[in-house]
């Protein structure tokens, strides 16, 4: 059997599409799957020379520099301006991408991107007709109309949550496409811990005291400077801030005062050990982040107001339904509200507990399942041609 070619597609705006992708190349990888799994920047795919980034801006670093300095309380309107721009574009992004497909010949496409899936679909099914096309979310719910789900397209659909597969069915997707995950992707590597770990020993070197609760604090490989707010109000709370890419603001934590221990730190591969080590989370109610910290038994604290992304305002619902944290209007008010979540701690870890994700090892079989009934339905139609064929002949004799 030939090996068959698996695109993800991607693009680096927020990073957690790209680490889905990567999260479900890995898992794919470790299922044994005779796959060639090819990740596909789209970016990369409708702007090969960077001439948009080289003359203009990056889509991408704007809207990055904006989740860092936490300025994305327009980027409602933002998104209805980009798809109005998409709709604009249509023709010329469906021209780019047929060509794009009739160079690559992939036999299943998974999309891990919102905003674009009627144009990779569209392009899709006109130049390889039965190819799937899978739209899997890396949000807890869409946003409609036209951010994850495009009305009137069969293809399918791959949900993290059951008010996302609600959505889907409501929305007029057929039930037999809209496969149902226990959560968001998150990397294989949260569900082994490294051997020889020791939480009490990893703490004790970075000067904490394992007798009381360390906090978590991160907001996306960019940081936010929300962290400052939370580091000013928390001076007596044990914290762990991780900063990503944004050294600027990783000096200034390490500058400001406190009567407790805390540890500040840049990029790091190694989310999951860092997680590991600690008894809560504080950041922002992005699907990725939420998952990796619920999976690995820490109760969040997040914020919800004008400020919050809005294809993230369900996770807010999500985890006060599921009892899985605080939500709060604004981090102005954690000190105040922070003991009272402290004293509720071990009931929300065994909430927390509670909770089973599974999904970076569902989705692969998911696919496999899904590539398999268009081989089927492929050969159905073969077969239906070749029956067909000698009858045609015999009649016209």
């Amino acid at each position: 059997m030939p090996t068959k070619n698996i695109d993800l597609i991607y693009f680096n705006a927020g990073g957690g599409h790209r680490a889905s992708a990567l999260a479900l190349e890995k898992s794919i990888a470790q299922s044994g799957l005779p796959w060639q799994v090819r990740l596909v920047n789209l970016t990369d795919v409708l702007d090969p020379q960077g001439t948009l980034r080289k003359y203009t801006f990056s889509p991408e670093d704007y809207y990055n520099a904006r989740l860092a300095r936490g300025l994305t309380i327009g980027l409602r309107h933002e998104l209805k301006l980009l798809q109005g721009a998409l709709r604009l574009l249509h023709p010329t992004l469906l021209k780019i991408l047929k060509l794009h497909w009739l160079r690559t010949e992939p036999d299943l496409v998974v999309s891990l991107i919102p905003n674009f899936n009627r144009s990779l679909f569209e392009s899709l099914t006109a130049t390889l007709p039965g190819v799937p096309y899978v739209t899997l979310l890396t949000d807890l719910a869409d946003f409609p109309p036209h951010f994850w789900m495009e009305q009137g397209q069969d293809q399918h659909l791959i949900c993290g949550s059951a008010h996302a597969v609600q959505q889907a069915l409501q929305a007029g997707f057929d039930a037999e496409k809209v496969h149902a995950t226990s959560g968001m992707i998150i990397r294989p590597d949260f569900y082994t811990e490294p051997v020889g770990f020791d939480r009490t020993a990893s703490l004790q070197a970075l000067g904490f005291d394992p007798q009381h609760p360390v906090g978590v604090v991160m907001f996306g490989g960019h940081g936010s400077r929300s962290m400052l707010a939370i580091a000013e109000r928390l001076p007596d709370v044990q914290l762990i801030f991780i900063c990503g890419h944004n050294a600027k603001l990783a000096t200034k934590l390490r500058a400001l005062p406190t009567t407790a221990p805390r540890h500040v730190m840049g990029f790091t591969s190694a989310v999951a050990e860092v997680m590991r080590l600690g008894d809560f989370f504080i950041g922002k109610p992005g699907p990725g982040s939420l998952s990796e910290a619920l999976h690995l038994g820490l109760p969040v604290i997040v914020t919800r107001n004008a400020w919050t992304m809005p294809q993230e305002r369900y996770n807010t619902d999500w985890v006060r339904e599921n009892g899985f944290g605080l939500v709060l209007p604004s981090f102005r008010g954690i000190e105040a509200a922070l003991p009272t979540f402290l004293d509720d701690l071990a009931a929300s870890r065994a909430r927390v507990a509670a909770y089973r994700n599974r999904a970076v090892f569902e989705v692969p079989q998911i696919l496999q399942d899904i590539l398999r009934s268009a081989e089927q339905v492929q050969l159905d139609a073969q077969s239906l041609m070749g029956a067909s064929t000698p009858r045609l002949f015999e009649n016209g004799r």
